[in-house]
């Protein structure tokens, strides 16, 4: 017992305090008098009939009603609780965020894929042609990397602190647009039953040559991280994902499978110089991932062009 705590909740707090030190330990670490308490399967549970929380004080076992949605309550029932903490707000309302592990369900066999072609200004675009822009995201980068550079300049304690602030807050808002793209896209596969076919993000930074002004938005992006959350979403929903070499899919003709770089007119236009087939060129580019999905996994023959790729595209 240390100062009348519990075995469990004292181990608790020994792994949040060496959690708090894993990102280095040349600095102090203060914690919140009312700050997040860290509990498991130990010393809380959950009974969902009853909508009840039985969880541990200094004082005993406190049963406490709680509320949540039809679908969280669904993850519940179905998943596996790992570890929760107790939050109180500024409003004064105490929250409990519960970790649980999903059992993933058994994979689909698909006869078509949804094509997701993914870019700076345009996030993704589906081969459904569904576009999810980034514009509100590119103009919150905008508006923090001008705060950033006067920040720098200044160099005070309290402008470091508040440039760390605002670092956060910008990568919280682009893990939320991951999810809530990712989200979408994998329910809409599951809802049609079909598969979802993406390109290899392995040196995507590399591969799109971008003007000096794109350059920022390019490098900020985390391409990997809206990858990994379509994958596992995919795979905790039973939906085929596949990756396919992005190879000329922005130049290659979705209707002929011409590949020419005059094909791609504009950032946002494609005409094929072959057979005048047009198109938005980020709707071109999801449907020829599409057909590289469906040729990955046997449903479909990709449209190769009759000669070897035209010189202009080298």
């Amino acid at each position: 017992m240390i100062h009348g705590l519990g075995a469990q909740a004292a181990c608790l707090i020994f792994a949040k305090v060496a959690d708090a030190y894993k990102l280095g330990n040349k600095t102090q670490c203060h914690f919140r008098p009312l700050g997040a308490i860290a509990y498991d399967s130990r010393n809380l549970n959950l009974y969902l009939g009853k909508q009840v929380v039985s969880i541990w004080t200094m004082k005993g076992r406190e049963k406490i009603p709680f509320v949540c949605g039809d679908f969280q309550r669904d993850i519940l029932k179905r998943g596996l609780i790992k570890q929760c903490e107790l939050i109180r707000r500024r409003s004064g309302k105490f929250f409990l965020h519960v970790s649980v592990v999903l059992p993933d369900e058994i994979e689909r066999e698909v006869t078509d894929m949804l094509g997701i072609d993914l870019g700076i200004a345009c996030i993704a675009y589906t081969s459904d042609g569904k576009e999810y822009s980034g514009s509100k995201l590119n103009k919150i980068r905008y508006r923090n990397n001008a705060l950033r550079r006067k920040l720098s300049i200044i160099g005070t304690k309290s402008a470091k602190r508040l440039l760390k602030k605002r670092a956060n807050k910008e990568a919280n808002f682009a893990r939320d647009t991951n999810h809530v793209i990712s989200k979408q896209i994998v329910m809409l596969a599951k809802r049609t039953e079909r598969g979802i076919a993406i390109e290899k993000l392995n040196g995507i930074r590399s591969r799109i040559r971008a003007r000096k002004t794109e350059r920022t938005k390019l490098h900020n992006w985390s391409f990997s991280q809206l990858g990994t959350f379509l994958k596992y979403k995919a795979k905790r929903d039973g939906v085929k994902l596949v990756e396919v070499d992005p190879t000329y899919t922005s130049q290659r003709c979705s209707s002929c499978g011409h590949i020419e770089k005059a094909n791609r007119i504009t950032r946002s236009e494609f005409v094929c110089k072959a057979c005048g087939h047009t198109s938005h060129a980020d709707k071109n580019g999801a449907d020829n991932i599409r057909l590289l999905g469906l040729d990955a996994i046997g449903s479909g023959e990709l449209r190769r062009p009759n000669a070897e790729v035209n010189s202009h595209a080298n």
